[in-house]
């Protein structure tokens, strides 16, 4: 039986990285592999644990069909490595750090995603994003705004995308996400062999 794609996506600074790290043990536990991602911005950047490549790289890659899942958001190229599907395939669960905007094309090709949507209070997210110094002001402000595209509930499709709150603690959250996980279905998986 394939395995189910779980894909989380939220505001850039709502703490999707840090609750990835978190849950990675007990993720691995699940038999839940969590997918690397490809992203076009500098190697000196901080944040998430993602192959960085020149747009140029990007651009082959995406060519060659070397991605499962790609999306271009603030101004920069995401790609989900095609080992995803032949993990599916082998019945293990994948969680990707996925893209709101991009959750429509995403399942096209994977019908059975989970989506799960990690918010932030606005105050929170702001402070966040100005504490990791990533971006400038203006790019913090256009990231808030695209943030407030996607505050409405009714894009969730009525309650088919998973919510999860991150405004607090985040091992709070990770449980938060483990118990949402085991009730859509999500358990140990066969042996990675």
């Amino acid at each position: 039986m394939p395995g189910r794609l779980i894909y989380l996506m939220g505001p850039s600074g709502a703490g999707k990285d840090s609750l990835i790290d978190a849950a990675r043990q007990p993720l691995d536990e699940l038999g839940c592999e969590v997918a690397r991602r490809v992203i076009t911005r500098s190697a000196e950047s901080q944040g998430e644990q993602a192959e960085d490549v020149t747009f140029e790289e990007f651009e082959r890659r995406l060519a060659q069909g070397d991605f499962a899942l790609s999306w271009r958001a603030n101004g920069l190229g995401y790609g989900i490595g095609r080992q995803i599907d032949h993990w599916l395939a082998q019945g293990r669960h994948v969680l990707i750090n996925g893209s709101r905007g991009h959750l429509a094309q995403a399942r096209e090709r994977y019908p059975d995603l989970l989506p799960v949507m990690l918010t932030v209070d606005s105050q929170v997210l702001r402070q966040r994003l100005l504490r990791r110094g990533r971006e400038n002001l203006v790019q913090i402000e256009s990231r808030l705004q695209r943030n407030e595209l996607f505050a409405p509930a009714d894009w969730l499709d009525g309650g088919q995308v998973v919510r999860l709150d991150n405004s607090g603690e985040l091992q709070i959250t990770v449980e938060r996400l483990l118990g949402k996980l085991r009730e859509h279905g999500v358990s140990a998986a066969p042996d990675r062999t």
